[in-house]
């Protein structure tokens, strides 16, 4: 009876903290949201020399607040799963360690000598943005869609590759080394910049059929932004139209992404529990 009770809590421990689909896990993930904001807003306001200087402590205060919060939950999100080592090597648990890190090296700098290296440490708080990603059910989708994509990006991509280096070869010949392309890889230094719509204006054509080429090269650019776009694009509709996933994260390794009629997990192969 009191190993069963002790997977039953463990089972509701789980829904509130993994899933979104109850009304505790969707106030947990909230509160959560709420933390993980409000703790950057702190870390930012106390870069602000005027503020430090009058709230200091008011931030290292509230600091050590979400510090606890943030480490209490990931003791739990720990006891939670039957392979606690999975998350921890994941993306996400390696980033909830990252946020918690930084505040306990706090303890081993002290002295004069160590406030900078402190102050950086600091600064390393901010990584908890990343945190978001345990709200963002539909990363595994884009992921998927990005792997899919790869290669057709990359055969485009080096297209363009080609065509810089065409175009600013073509560059060279046609201007004068006083008006800044003074060797090949200039000229593609600012074929790239040209091609990718930023135009610095550090170098510029002057004569009239540099002018002409650099027209064409903006063309080119503005064709070819929609590119990479329309390819993803078509790879997120086609997994949209033919995949359908479980909203639930596995009780055993945390991930997501599992199909409407699972019944056990593509990962470690442990049951969902439907």
């Amino acid at each position: 009876m009191a190993i069963s009770a002790s997977k039953n809590w463990q089972f509701r421990l789980h829904e509130v903290i993994y899933e979104s689909n109850t009304p505790a896990g969707k106030a947990f993930d909230v509160g959560l949201l709420i933390a993980i904001f409000t703790s950057i807003a702190v870390v930012m306001l106390d870069s602000v020399q005027g503020l430090h200087v009058k709230y200091g402590r008011l931030f290292h205060a509230l600091e050590w607040v979400f510090t606890g919060l943030f480490t209490v939950e990931y003791v739990l999100r720990l006891i939670c799963i039957q392979k606690p080592l999975k998350y921890v090597f994941s993306l996400l648990g390696v980033i909830d360690m990252i946020a918690l890190i930084p505040s306990y090296l706090g303890f081993f700098f002290v002295g004069a000598q160590s406030l900078l290296v402190f102050r950086a440490l600091r600064l390393l708080r901010v990584f908890r943005i990343f945190k978001l990603g345990h709200f963002l059910t539909e990363i595994n989708f884009l992921t998927t869609a990005l792997k899919g994509s790869i290669r057709k990006i990359s055969i485009f991509l080096l297209t363009v590759l080609m065509l810089t280096v065409i175009l600013g070869s073509i560059m060279y010949l046609v201007e004068k080394r006083e008006n800044g392309f003074s060797n090949i890889p200039e000229s593609i230094y600012w074929a790239i910049v040209t091609i990718t719509t930023v135009g610095y204006g550090d170098i510029s054509p002057v004569t009239p059929m540099g002018k002409f080429v650099a027209a064409v090269v903006m063309l080119i650019g503005y064709s070819i932004i929609a590119v990479p776009t329309g390819i993803l694009t078509h790879d997120l509709a086609m997994l949209a139209r033919h995949k359908k996933e479980l909203p639930e994260s596995c009780p055993s390794c945390s991930r997501e992404g599992h199909d409407f009629d699972a019944q056990f997990c593509k990962y470690c192969g442990a049951s969902l529990g439907r």
